[in-house]
């Protein structure tokens, strides 16, 4: 039976300051992945595995309906009429779930309907049974590519699900990660039953007292590239009012201009480039103040490079995949150390500039 709307405070709730920055996240990337996927793909998945109500309790949109405006709001979807984008929201929740429809509809009659390139599916079961659905039913073809958004109450999803789940190259991750609740069980051997599945290993027993919670991330880390398969993974914390991390979130991508788009939508919600949102300074001028320490960039680029000749593509690449920062930061050091002369540029047609193709001599 469908919930009235009367029983909504049942089941929605107020929106959260870490929620409201990871949705920022979600929305941010999301513009940029449905162009690129869109332009390449006759099909392409957006998949929100625990997608709550729909809605905050007061009116803030949820995941599914951000997922949904940014590619109805899109400039280029007339440009992609060609592709199939596919929309798959599943709660298991009856409640939310009834909320959930709702609200979809809410939306196709705010946007007079769906384009005919734009389909919606709906689902009530518990994520691992859909997953489980989406895989029968392939019939021995090819997964079309998915980003994967998902954002449990409890644990998150089995490794094994996620592995195989998500094994075209061009799928995509965004997936939470209960730091707080694994760090003070994972020892205690009362909920092996969702860690094992989760870490797909037993090795988060090896996580020693002191340094639990890094052994912990980092072990999960590992297991999303070596057993899922993903190239890139990068992180993002989410700490409590106390100063305590409550969570991490995890985006997995296999292209190098995927964790480059993440990371450029990282630093808009969290400028201090540490990837951690504090719920404690949410709303106060100091989260958004803090500038990039180029200085420390520099030396990073300078020592991973000395001695050799690299591109400045192989430049950015190395600043996306292994530091904090990202594509908007390190010209400004290339051009600092070309100053001060630690680094040369033989063919360069005005000093200080880096265009695509430049050569640099560490």
């Amino acid at each position: 039976m469908a919930v009235k709307r009367t029983d909504r405070q049942a089941t929605i709730w107020p929106l959260e300051p870490h929620t409201a920055a990871k949705h920022d996240l979600l929305r941010a990337y999301l513009g940029a992945w449905f162009a690129v996927l869109g332009s390449r793909n006759s099909r392409v998945i957006f998949l929100d595995g625990f997608a709550g109500p729909g809605r905050y309790e007061s009116g803030e949109d949820g995941s599914p309906t951000i997922a949904l405006q940014v590619l109805l709001e899109h400039g280029y979807l007339a440009k992609m009429s060609g592709t199939q984008f596919v929309f798959v929201f599943n709660e298991q929740d009856a409640q939310r779930f009834a909320e959930l429809q709702l609200v979809i509809e809410d939306l196709k009659r705010n946007y007079q309907g769906l384009p005919s390139n734009v389909a919606v599916h709906l689902s009530n079961q518990p994520f691992v049974d859909l997953a489980e659905d989406m895989l029968s039913g392939l019939g021995g073809r090819a997964m079309a590519p998915i980003f994967a958004f998902i954002d449990p109450f409890g644990y998150g999803a089995p490794m094994d699900v996620v592995r195989r789940l998500l094994a075209s190259d061009r799928s995509e991750l965004f997936i939470y990660f209960n730091t707080n609740h694994i760090k003070r069980f994972s020892g205690a051997r009362k909920i092996d039953h969702h860690l094992e599945p989760l870490f797909g290993t037993d090795e988060y027993l090896l996580a020693p007292s002191s340094g639990r919670e890094q052994f912990l991330h980092d072990l999960y880390a590992r297991q999303l590239r070596e057993v899922a398969q993903f190239r890139y993974v990068r992180s993002f914390a989410m700490e409590n009012y106390g100063g305590h991390t409550s969570y991490h979130l995890y985006f997995c991508t296999n292209h190098i201009a995927g964790l480059k788009k993440m990371k450029a939508a990282m630093w808009k919600v969290a400028p201090s480039g540490d990837y951690r949102f504090r719920d404690r300074t949410a709303g106060q001028a100091v989260l958004f103040d803090a500038e990039p320490d180029l200085e420390f960039l520099a030396n990073e680029i300078t020592k991973f490079f000395a001695g050799r000749a690299a591109s400045v593509e192989e430049v950015s690449d190395f600043v996306a995949e292994h530091t904090s920062f990202t594509d908007s930061h390190f010209k400004r050091p290339l051009k600092a150390l070309q100053h001060a002369g630690r680094i040369s540029v033989p063919k360069q047609n005005r000093f200080g500039t880096f265009p695509a193709g430049t050569m640099i001599q560490f």
